[in-house]
């Protein structure tokens, strides 16, 4: 399966995408570690709005837990974002890591991150 290059409109389309995910994921971490901060420091001291029973501190850890495993793979997308932006400005978008030929545009299209062609994706 031979790919084409990208054109530039095509090119164009990408990058849009590319900044509005990674506008999206930037707001969405924000978002996180404010919940994340917030909820720290509401579980702790005095004034704390938290139940002090076992069960209700454990469901308030995992919640926290949660939220910085969600923090933690936000922040590996938005590299994956800015790596992508970043291979745009260089020249290198859309050509496969492995063996140079061109991605096609229906992979980039639906993992815009992509690195390698089909064939070489694992």
């Amino acid at each position: 399966m031979n790919a084409q290059p990208l054109s530039q409109q095509e090119l164009d389309e990408l990058k849009a995408v590319l900044e509005k995910k990674l506008y999206n994921a930037r707001e969405e971490l924000e978002y996180s570690r404010k919940e994340l901060e917030e909820g720290l420091s509401n579980s702790s001291g005095e004034n704390s709005t938290y139940s002090l029973h076992m069960a209700d501190q454990g469901t308030d850890a995992q919640e926290r837990e949660k939220m910085m495993m969600f923090a933690q793979r936000q922040g590996k997308f938005i590299k994956n974002l800015e790596a992508a932006l970043e291979r745009i400005r260089s020249g290198k978008y859309g050509q496969c890591a492995v063996c140079g030929s061109p991605i096609g545009v229906g992979r980039l299209k639906a993992v815009p991150t992509a690195k390698t062609c089909i064939e070489h994706k694992d």
